[in-house]
């Protein structure tokens, strides 16, 4: 085995194992810390890929940004173990078909996928003259304009809502 496939194997362990204990963590902060870890070792695996702007974005936005609002409204919903035991404790059997029913949707799709799909507009040439960030910032800006200002006004939507639940609860 060498090194690069030990270093592979970590970050693979280490990410599948920090994403468990996400959703296993009764303490919505615990949760977060561990999304800390799975967000900090995904973005190591995108540097062990060679994709360094998905790696600081990674960092930037998600283990920055998002992991605070997710403390923010951790914080201002003032949440307590014994009122998420008793609100959870009944809805584990709709939980346990609904992942059942994700999983099979999942296995179907998976062998429909092809390995190999179509060589793209982009060739690796291309990208390496022009460069990966002029490359993605073309694409993101001409191709996807429209998905990309929609995901900014449904941002916008969502930063809106907390407020306006944030200050019903304040009053």
């Amino acid at each position: 085995m060498t090194t690069l496939q030990i270093f592979f194997a970590y970050f693979a362990v280490m990410i599948t194992a920090s994403s468990i204990l996400v959703i296993t963590r009764r303490n919505a902060v615990h949760s977060v810390i561990w999304m800390l870890v799975l967000f900090v070792h995904i973005a190591a695996l995108y540097l062990f890929l060679n994709a360094e702007l998905l790696a600081a974005v990674q960092i930037i936005v998600y283990a920055g940004a998002i992991l605070v609002l997710y403390l923010f409204v951790i914080m201002l919903l003032n949440l307590r173990e014994e009122d998420a035991k008793k609100k959870f404790l009944s809805q584990w059997p709709s939980g346990l078909i609904t992942g059942i029913v994700f999983i099979m949707f999942f296995i179907l799709i998976l062998g429909k996928i092809t390995v190999f799909p179509a060589p793209g507009k982009y060739s690796v040439e291309f990208i390496k003259s022009e460069g990966i960030m002029m490359t993605i910032g073309k694409i993101l800006y001409t191709e996807y304009l429209l998905p990309f200002e929609v995901v900014s006004l449904i941002l916008l939507v969502a930063i809106i809502g907390a407020v306006v639940l944030a200050k019903k609860k304040l009053s």
